[in-house]
C-alpha cells in the first residue's frame, strides 16, 4: 500500500509540472550586444596571437612597413640611382602613397582569405559565426593599417621637411575602397582555398606580378598609352590614385574611379559571402 501511494504521488507531481504553462517558466534573458561582444573578444584573440608571441609584439606592425619603405628607397636612390620620383621630388613620400593603400589590400585579403581556417575550433560553438571572423580580422588590420600610415606618413613629412597639403576625403577614400576591395577579393578567396585547396597554389601564381602593374613605384602616365586602357581595368590603380589624389594637389588622377572599385568589390563580396553562407559548415569539417 505504501509503495503504490508513493508511485501515485509522484505520478500526480509529474503531471502537474507538465500542465505548466510555458509562459510561467521564468525565459532566460539574451545577452545585450552578443555579436559586439563576440567580435570584441575575436579582435583581442588576433591581437595575442598576431602579436602577442613575437618580441616586439605590436610594434613589428609599424617596423616591417617603415623598414621595407627604407630598404626600397635606398636600392632605388643609390642602388638605380633614381632619386626624382615620377610625382613630386620626395621618392619615400611618392613610394608610401603607392604601398601603404597596396600593403592595406593585400593584408586584408589575406586576413579574409584564413578567417574561417584561423577560428575553426571557435566556429564549432553556436555563438560565433563565419561573420564575425571576418569582421573582427577586418576591424583589426584597417585600424593597424591606418596607425601605421599616419605614423609613417608624419614621420617622412617632417624628416624630409616636406610641404604638403593634405586632401583628407580623398586618403580616407583610398584606405576605405582598398580595405572594401580586400574584403570582397578575400571573401572569394576564403571559400575557393577553402573548397578548392589548389586555389592557393593558382592565386599565388596569378598575383604575383600584382606589385608592378599596381603603380605603386611610377604613376599611371608613365604607362605607355597603348597599355594604359588595359591597365585601367585593375582595381588598386585607381586606389593608389586616389592616394596620390591626397597627398599632391596638383595631381588630379583623372582616371581613378570610386565607383569602379567599389562595384568589383561588392560583387566579390556578394559572391564570396553567399557561397560561405551556403557552404562553411562542410568547410568546418573537410
Amino acid at each position: 500500500m505504501s509503495i503504490t501511494y508513493r508511485v501515485t504521488y509522484c505520478q500526480i507531481d509529474l503531471d502537474t509540472i507538465w500542465r505548466m504553462s510555458v509562459s510561467e517558466i521564468p525565459a532566460q534573458r539574451a545577452r545585450k550586444f552578443k555579436t559586439g561582444r563576440t567580435i570584441l573578444a575575436l579582435v583581442l584573440r588576433e591581437m595575442q596571437t598576431t602579436y602577442g608571441r613575437s618580441p616586439g609584439g605590436y610594434l613589428w606592425a609599424l617596423l616591417e612597413p617603415v623598414g621595407s619603405i627604407a630598404v626600397f628607397t635606398l636600392v632605388i636612390s643609390v642602388g638605380l640611382k633614381i632619386r626624382t620620383p615620377s610625382i613630386g621630388t620626395n621618392f619615400p613620400l611618392f613610394y608610401a602613397t603607392g604601398i601603404l593603400p597596396f600593403s592595406l589590400y593585400g593584408e586584408t585579403t589575406n586576413k579574409i582569405t584564413s578567417a574561417i581556417r584561423f577560428s575553426r575550433q571557435l566556429l564549432r560553438y553556436p555563438g560565433v559565426r563565419y561573420t564575425d571572423a571576418i569582421i573582427a580580422r577586418l576591424a583589426l588590420n584597417f585600424l593597424t593599417h591606418l596607425l601605421v600610415a599616419y605614423v609613417i606618413m608624419t614621420g617622412i613629412i617632417i624628416l624630409f621637411d616636406q610641404d604638403v597639403t593634405l586632401n583628407v576625403p580623398a586618403i580616407a577614400l583610398s584606405f576605405v575602397l582598398a580595405a572594401m576591395l580586400g574584403l570582397g577579393v578575400g571573401s572569394v578567396n576564403c571559400f575557393l582555398m577553402g573548397w578548392f585547396p589548389v586555389w592557393s597554389q593558382i592565386w599565388s601564381i596569378l598575383t604575383r606580378p600584382l606589385f608592378l602593374l599596381s603603380t605603386v613605384i611610377y604613376s599611371f602616365e608613365q604607362v605607355p598609352w597603348r597599355w594604359q586602357d588595359v591597365l585601367w581595368y585593375n582595381p588598386l590603380i585607381h586606389v593608389v590614385g586616389l592616394m596620390r589624389r591626397g597627398i599632391y594637389p596638383y595631381y588630379e588622377a583623372e582616371y581613378a574611379s570610386p565607383l569602379y572599385v567599389l562595384g568589383v568589390s561588392l560583387i566579390c563580396l556578394a559572391f564570396g559571402l553567399g557561397m560561405l553562407h551556403r557552404f562553411h559548415r562542410e568547410m568546418l569539417i573537410r
